[in-house]
């Protein structure tokens, strides 16, 4: 399916799983393998969870904005650029991990309160070339698109240090 075809419920369903699948997929593991990058090219563990917070406070973020707002213009800033202000990849990957499934279930409890015409509500996103038009719903469904990758990269690290 590609973007924009997925149903509110596939989306939710998608950003509700992520954060057992992670959880499941770190369990066992030391804070030291956690932190361990298979290659010298690779990220670790806990260098993915940092980033897939970095994309869950920016696009989470497009989303309180176009909630709170009708129909604002606002900058993106993009996830890379905005982790280097913050800790995340500096943290131990246990309250990292908490604070992300914490974050999760915020917005989820906020997407799921939503009505049909509430994850329609639109805003414009500049910054990042050309003016773009985004939905609540195009933000949740990109980063429950985004996180599909990274779930299945936290899996490849984990299967590398678990021998």
């Amino acid at each position: 399916m590609a973007r924009g075809e997925r149903s509110i419920e596939q989306t939710l369903v998608m950003l509700a799983d992520v954060p057992p699948r992670i959880a499941k997929l770190a369990e066992g593991l030391s804070s030291a393998q956690l932190r361990t990058r298979p290659s010298p090219d690779d990220w670790s563990i806990t260098d993915v969870l940092a980033h897939l917070r970095s994309c869950s406070d920016m696009w989470g973020g497009g989303i309180a904005t176009i909630l709170a707002e009708d129909h604002p213009t606002f900058r993106a800033i993009n996830p890379t650029t905005w982790i280097k202000q913050t800790d995340y990849p500096d943290l131990d990957f246990s309250p990292s991990f908490d604070a992300y499934a914490a974050q999760r279930a915020g917005l989820l409890a906020v997407l799921e309160s939503l009505s049909p015409d509430g994850w329609a509500r639109s805003g414009t996103v500049t910054g990042a070339g050309a003016p773009l038009q985004r939905t609540v719903q195009s933000f949740a469904e990109r980063l429950a698109i985004h996180e599909r990758s990274h779930v299945k990269q936290i899996g490849r690290i984990a299967k590398v240090l678990r021998g």
